[in-house]
């Protein structure tokens, strides 16, 4: 039966007049990783690194936290008609309109207030709810073209795909905040000259990685045919309708129901060190300019540890050994910050913060892989509706984190972040058990 489908799916990948998906041994397939995950890394380390400073810049009436709140709050809603909307766009569309809004968003930090940060906020949940989805199903089906014109190990290349993909995603941190680092190390941390240059550097930067996106290839989506979607009077209707039986029938599977805490948890952990860590952490021991150093770690270690978690991805049984691992690190690093232990003398201070947020990274880059190569191997046939619940989940616990973190205490926090942490890794692994006894196959390394 499983073979029937796949065949099925092979027919539609081949059936499109775009000749990069009839040329069989293409190496088209790779190119096209190369340059998304290149524009990601040029677009994200400029937005990374202002994502970064608004809790310690903008932290008038707490307007940096805010209008991040309000940005993850419109990326929750708009996740929800976002595969929608990718598959009336096309997955390459999606990921060159997305581009916008993280532009808009920067440009409104150059005059950063109430009338500039909240409509820009607002547009950029709408841009970065389809440029993630539209991510997850252009690289999924990338990966699959190249497994089935190569013959290769489905799981192996989603798994090496996606972590060429986040491996060089996570660079942005290192590389956009050693840009930050520059700029506002010379007592400019403050000033309104220094963050002007800042933001108008990663402008420039993101105006390279939004004229890459438009030198990828044009691709297919798994669900459902653009076509069907461009018919006649009855399109709309059926769109919406083919919307909420993908949502419903998710939110009906019992593998998505235990891997959203995972989901949920994932986004927790990035909103803990955004908003959390950056300014109770880094900057009372090492300073505002430290955010960028130390952040550049981060960005680093999770670089390396998505490429490590990538490779050595290929079925379910290698899925659980990295993400235990993965929770391991970052229960350390939790622990550590409950019992509130630290080093405060000169340059062991510093050194300490550096590895804690290397932990950290660590930590995210096994989540970032392992949850993306998890939906793609989990729901083959929906993986729109797959990677919309990632979002949807993800960005509505960043936007609880940015709106509540004001007005509750950072250890308090904490305990909430490692609490969800072990729930989350204990449903988990119930989702491991029940996949490995319904399809002993998909635990294969």
């Amino acid at each position: 039966m499983a073979s029937t489908i796949d065949r099925d799916e092979e027919k539609l990948l081949v059936s499109d007049e775009s000749p990069i998906l009839q040329s069989p041994k293409t190496k088209s397939h790779t190119k096209d990783v190369h340059i998304l995950s290149l524009a990601f890394l040029l677009i994200f380390l400029a937005y990374g690194a202002a994502q970064n400073l608004q809790s310690t810049l903008n932290t008038e009436e707490d307007l940096g936290t805010t209008s991040l709140g309000i940005l993850y709050l419109s990326f929750t809603f708009f996740s929800v008609i976002a595969s929608l909307v990718v598959r009336f766009l096309g997955s390459k569309n999606a990921l060159i309109i997305g581009t916008s809004g993280y532009c808009v968003y920067v440009a409104a930090n150059l005059k950063p207030n109430w009338y500039t940060l909240v409509p820009a906020s607002l547009y950029l949940g709408f841009c970065a709810s389809i440029i993630w989805v539209g991510q997850g199903t252009y690289l999924t089906s990338t990966a699959r073209s190249h497994a089935t014109d190569h013959e290769l190990h489905e799981g192996a290349v989603i798994g090496n795909f996606n972590g060429e993909f986040w491996a060089v995603y996570a660079l942005h941190q290192f590389v956009g905040n050693l840009i930050t680092f520059a700029l506002l190390s010379d007592g400019q941390a403050g000033s309104t000259s220094g963050t002007t240059l800042l933001f108008i550097v990663f402008l420039f930067v993101m105006s390279f990685g939004a004229i890459l996106m438009c030198f990828l290839s044009k691709r297919v989506g798994n669900s459902k045919g653009e076509n069907e979607l461009l018919g006649a009077d009855a399109g709309l209707y059926a769109s919406l309708k083919s919307l909420s039986r993908s949502l419903t029938s998710a939110l009906s599977d019992v593998r998505m129901l235990l891997i959203i805490p995972l989901i949920a948890y994932s986004g927790l952990q990035q909103a803990f060190v955004w908003a959390e860590f950056t300014k109770y952490v880094v900057t009372p021991a090492i300073g505002v300019s430290g955010v960028g150093s130390s952040m550049a770690a981060y960005g680093a270690f999770d670089g390396i540890c998505s490429l490590a978690a990538g490779r050595l991805t290929s079925g379910l049984t290698s899925i659980t050994s990295i993400v235990s691992f993965g929770a391991f690190v970052q229960a350390i690093v939790l622990v550590l910050l409950l019992l509130n232990f630290s080093i405060t003398s000169g340059w062991l201070g510093t050194l300490y913060i550096l590895l804690l947020a290397a932990l950290l990274g660590i930590g995210d880059g096994v989540l970032m892989t392992q949850l993306n190569a998890l939906l793609g191997m989990l729901f083959k046939h929906d993986t729109e509706g797959a990677f919309a619940q990632l979002k949807i989940w993800q960005s509505a616990t960043i936007a609880i984190v940015f709106f509540l973190a004001p007005h509750v205490s950072f250890q308090a926090v904490v305990v909430i972040t490692l609490v969800t942490l072990c729930l989350a890794f204990g449903s988990f692994l119930w989702l491991t058990l029940k996949v490995a006894k319904s399809s002993p196959s998909s635990t294969s390394e």
